[in-house]
């Protein structure tokens, strides 16, 4: 069977590091927002091209701090809207409501599954204060055109890179907050939840890094009403580990997907859009068919794992009853459509071929 995601071969080629991290980590005796920590903070800040990084405890977490941040800094206010894709993973969603913030649902461009610029404008109104853009599947959403459309309605702009690490243009991405997980299965995972925010605000980083821990900057002065979301430290440890193989890694997942978009020729298969650019790294590679449940079944048969990111959208889940009532035909039929073969930096060119030739056959 060739594995959707073999995340112990991924995992044992750093083992031995590993170890050393952990012993290093057990004697210096110090767990909680150390050296490690400080450390990953500054490579993956760098790494991304920006000022600050605020190791958090997952990224969901991530999120919401940074919702809740802007409140703090009076940038929001509870009731305000929130524009957010219709087409998401249910935690961008999550992060406006936990935050008494409302989620204003956009339908995506089919072609890019990512939120279409062209439909924000008719959802905007005099209590819309912000976008929240999410990076799905690891490709960078046109951040050119929403940026303009932010500026021209005067509204805050924040990254759900959850899939996106690493993932860069020359446009204006990281002018604005994003927020990270690191996930085992991520691009760049732990062993474990992880997160992070990256910003080049410095008071959103100064309220972050004290809402993380209990709205405390100082030890027992509490100046917020914090939540306890703190980035472990033998995680950071081994974040430090795979951080430096990151863009050879995402290098790998975009020779794999050239391969895939050259290779896979058949109409019953519609190949997702990918512009040859670095603005995409290829978390997922996300195909549509119209007869899912029949090619899924097929290639499990012919020893080939795959998955389903997402089987149900966020609208029609019983947690967001609110909802449940309304349409979002694209985003409907992306979810009714998709299926996400094996994408990994640790896939052979022999098994690439032979999930072609599989695929080829049907």
């Amino acid at each position: 069977m060739i594995k959707f995601f073999d995340l112990h071969k991924v995992n044992k080629q750093y083992e031995k590091a590993f170890h050393e991290k952990l012993e290093q980590f057990m004697q210096r005796g110090w767990y909680i927002l150390g050296d490690e920590v400080q450390s990953f903070e500054n490579q993956f800040a760098a790494h991304c091209g920006t000022k600050h990084c605020i190791g958090v405890g997952n990224g969901l977490d991530a999120l919401v701090l940074i919702f809740k941040a802007y409140l703090e800094l009076g940038k929001l206010q509870k009731g305000d809207e929130v524009i957010v894709p219709a087409n998401t993973y249910i935690a961008s969603i999550l992060s406006i409501l936990q935050t008494d913030l409302v989620p204003v649902l956009v339908e995506p461009k089919l072609e890019t599954f990512n939120l279409n610029p062209d439909l924000i404008a008719a959802k905007i109104t005099s209590k819309t204060k912000a976008i929240l853009v999410v990076h799905l599947y690891g490709q960078l959403a046109d951040m050119e055109k929403i940026d303009s459309i932010a500026k021209q309605h005067n509204l805050l702009i924040i990254q759900d890179a959850a899939q996106s690490h690493g993932a860069h243009l020359s446009s204006p991405v990281f002018n604005h907050p994003s927020a990270y997980s690191f996930y085992p299965s991520k691009n760049l995972g732990c062993l474990g939840d992880g997160g992070a925010v990256l910003t080049n605000e410095e008071d959103l980083n100064k309220v972050i890094r004290a809402l993380r821990n209990y709205g405390s900057a100082k030890k027992y002065v509490n100046d917020y009403l914090g939540i306890n979301s703190r980035l472990d430290e033998i995680q950071a440890g081994f974040l430090n580990v795979k951080l430096p193989n990151l863009a050879n890694d995402n290098q790998k997942r975009r020779q794999i997907a050239n391969r895939y978009l050259a290779e896979i020729k058949n109409d019953k298969i519609v190949l997702p859009f990918y512009d040859g650019s670095t603005n995409h790294v290829f978390h997922l590679f996300v195909i549509r068919t119209e007869k899912r449940t029949e090619l899924q079944d097929y290639l499990k048969e012919n020893g080939i794992e795959t998955m389903i990111h997402y089987p149900i959208p966020p609208h029609q889940q019983k947690a967001l009853q609110q909802f449940n009532s309304l349409s979002f035909p694209i985003t409907e039929k992306i979810h009714r459509e998709v299926l996400s073969l094996p994408m990994s930096p640790v896939l052979t060119e022999e098994e690439v071929s032979s999930i072609i030739k599989v695929l080829n056959q049907y």
